[in-house]
């Protein structure tokens, strides 16, 4: 999947809000190009943590993706407690001292930096964050799923801004 095809496919789930910061719009330095993604039917920016992102580059204490590589980014997510569970076969409070994040019980260990392969987000594991860098063919439907999940999440937890 490339960047595109998955702001697309969100868009498509209805009432979200996509930004993607560029340098002369007050965010800051770090986020220019990065893309974020709120439940957000009012096109307000709510007060919450985007329910998934995407991001291009390494930022501090979060290289071991290494998004330095060319043409190479990661989709974040927040899975929530029973997909996240499913997914790597421990609760997300377990995240920061488990290695497995794969449905696959022989594999052991997910590299956060491996392509196409769902993994505990290397900092935001442990509150039920999921991630994959550039997810492709063999993790394509379970992304859309997870996305789906996502976004559910976040508008069943949406309330309007004041």
């Amino acid at each position: 999947m490339e960047i595109d095809q998955i702001i697309e496919y969100l868009t498509e789930l209805g009432g979200v809000l996509t930004l993607t910061p560029q340098p002369g719009d007050g965010s800051p330095e770090i986020s220019w190009g990065d893309t974020f993604f709120y439940y957000a039917p009012d096109g307000v920016i709510p007060r919450t943590q985007p329910f998934a992102t995407i991001v291009t580059k390494n930022y501090p204490d979060d290289e071991r993706s290494r998004l330095d590589r060319p043409d190479t980014f990661r989709l974040n997510l927040f899975a929530g407690k029973p997909a996240f569970t499913a997914w790597t076969g421990h609760p997300p409070r377990d995240a920061a001292t488990a290695t497995a994040a794969t449905t696959d019980a022989a594999a052991t260990t997910a590299d956060p930096g491996a392509t196409d392969t769902i993994f505990a987000h290397p900092v935001y594991g442990p509150q039920g964050w999921l991630a994959v860098v550039n997810p492709g063919p063999r993790t394509q439907a379970a992304v859309r799923e997870l996305l789906r999940t996502a976004h559910d999440l976040a508008r069943s937890r949406y309330r309007p801004s004041p």
